[in-house]
């Protein structure tokens, strides 16, 4: 294909952001509708990939490679296989979806756009990137667009969740830039290919890679958020806006298991096996914390927020497992997390917009109130406790097929994480019946029903939820390839 589609899916954003920067500030609803064309096309762009991809073959494809900076080696180099197709059209899904959501974002209108589609551009740049100079500088600029929508847009700490999440992505990014620093002295002739420098994984010696593979390990841990690196997560998604925690949850939490998959995994092979029983136990420990703290909290987003961090810790256990089952339930659950997470903080910004409150025991009954509201929340909400045919049951289901058939992970393990779907549906029920049955509060007679645009942004998502739920093949025929050859590359 000499269309240059990742180019147009990266830049298309960045090229909105210019246009809005050059809109009059008063043209208030120009500027949205600006915002919402311009991540609509690279959807587009993103659902012509997923046709024209063709899942049989291992390989990239959509290559673009130019020479940018050839007296150091750097390259413009761009492709996509089975593990970043369906996460570029996820982040081209849930950036759309997240702009229409942000319609009634009134303070700053253009600042606030012009940021998002910023972001939108890093987002897709790093899951495009083959060459670790311009995967560096994708990874570093996401950073800047994220801290001003929480600093800016976000709740009443919103400084300090801001400032937290950026001391401690760059401080991870430290690590990797010096990883990656390393590995361009330790080839000849010097290179930033990654793929080059994955052909030279064999030549890598064991104590070269047992040092190396930490430093992008924390770097991508903290990105997921690995326990015990979490503590900045549930802050920046308390404080950040709607749209902001959808895009927080949805895409860049993926971004540090993608990092792994992509970098981690397939370049230091010894050291992944290596340190397979330690990331297993962060696993164990993540899930199951993350579940419990989330049986605690009182406040909803912060529910969700540290469920996001029981979820992680399943993908976590599948990339530990060290086997294809193993990552395709990664990735699945990586999907299907971006998709119910993402609409999980939709629905909670939707009733705080109308209460203005997210405690969860001032709710009661409103079943009855928001009939249309409440069976769409519970159609998610099931799909996060891995209900039997939705999408996170299949990712679950995977990734224990795969950790439980794994010379790597021990059977405690996996007995522990199960452990954590089982307090992952006591504390989802628990929720879902505060809020929604029971005896009315009569205090919330004035909530309105959820409207148009709102049910607009919900669709898409439960579509897909339902989809991979009930018919996973699609998925399972875009990654398998590429998933096999993973295992090749790493001579498992």
């Amino acid at each position: 294909m000499d269309f240059p589609i990742l180019t147009y899916m990266t830049f298309i954003p960045l090229l909105g952001m210019i246009v809005v920067m050059f809109t009059r500030k008063e043209s208030v609803q120009l500027i949205r509708w600006e915002s919402a064309f311009f991540s609509f096309i690279p959807l587009v762009l993103s659902i012509v990939m997923l046709a024209k991809y063709n899942g049989s073959v291992p390989d990239f494809q959509f290559i673009e490679q130019h020479e940018w900076i050839p007296s150091i080696g750097i390259s413009y180099f761009m492709g996509a296989d089975g593990i970043s197709v369906p996460m570029l059209f996820l982040t081209a899904l849930l950036s759309f979806v997240s702009i229409v959501a942000s319609f009634n974002i009134q303070e700053r209108v253009k600042e606030y756009f012009a940021f998002f589609l910023l972001l939108e551009t890093g987002m897709m740049g790093v899951f495009c990137a083959l060459d670790f100079f311009l995967f560096y500088v994708f990874w570093e600029v996401m950073l800047v667009p994220m801290y001003f929508l929480i600093g800016v847009w976000g709740g009443p700490r919103k400084e300090y969740a801001a400032i937290k999440f950026f001391l401690y992505t760059l401080f991870g990014s430290v690590f990797m830039l010096v990883g990656i620093l390393v590995l361009y002295f330790a080839v000849e002739p010097h290179t930033l290919n990654m793929l080059t420098l994955i052909e030279y994984n064999s030549t890598y010696t064991h104590a070269f890679q047992i040092v190396l593979f930490p430093l992008f390990f924390i770097a991508f841990a903290i990105k997921v958020p690995m326990w015990p690196f979490h503590t900045w997560l549930p802050d920046a998604h308390v404080e950040a806006p709607t749209a902001v925690s959808v895009i927080l949850a949805g895409i860049l939490l993926k971004m540090g298991l993608y990092g792994l998959l992509r970098i981690g995994y397939p370049m230091f092979p010894e050291a992944a096996v290596y340190y397979a029983i330690p990331i297993g136990v962060i696993a164990v420990i993540g899930i199951v914390y993350g579940a419990l703290v989330s049986m605690a909290q009182k406040d909803l987003k912060k529910l969700v927020a540290y469920s996001s961090v029981s979820h992680m810790g399943f993908c976590v256990l599948g990339l530990a497992a060290l086997s294809v089952t193993g990552f395709a339930g990664c990735v699945f659950q990586m999907f299907s997390h971006g998709c119910l997470t993402g609409a999980m903080f939709l629905l909670v910004g939707i009733l705080y917009d109308r209460a203005h409150t997210r405690e969860i025991a001032a709710f009661g009954g409103l079943g009855v109130k928001l009939p249309l509201y409440t069976g769409i929340f519970t159609l998610f909400a099931m799909g996060s406790l891995g209900l039997p045919g939705l999408s996170g049951f299949v990712s679950e289901f995977m990734i224990f097929i795969g950790a439980f058939g794994s010379s790597f992970v021990p059977t405690w393990m996996v007995v522990l994480a199960v452990l954590g779907v089982v307090l992952t549906a006591g504390y989802i029920l628990r929720m879902v019946q505060r809020i929604f049955l029971g005896p009315f509060n009569t205090k919330w007679e004035g909530l309105t029903e959820i409207n148009g645009r709102e049910i607009f942004t919900l669709v898409p998502l439960g579509i897909l939820t339902i989809l991979v739920g009930v018919y996973p093949k699609p998925l399972v025929d875009i990654i398998s390839a590429t998933l096999e050859n993973l295992i090749r590359v790493m001579g498992m």
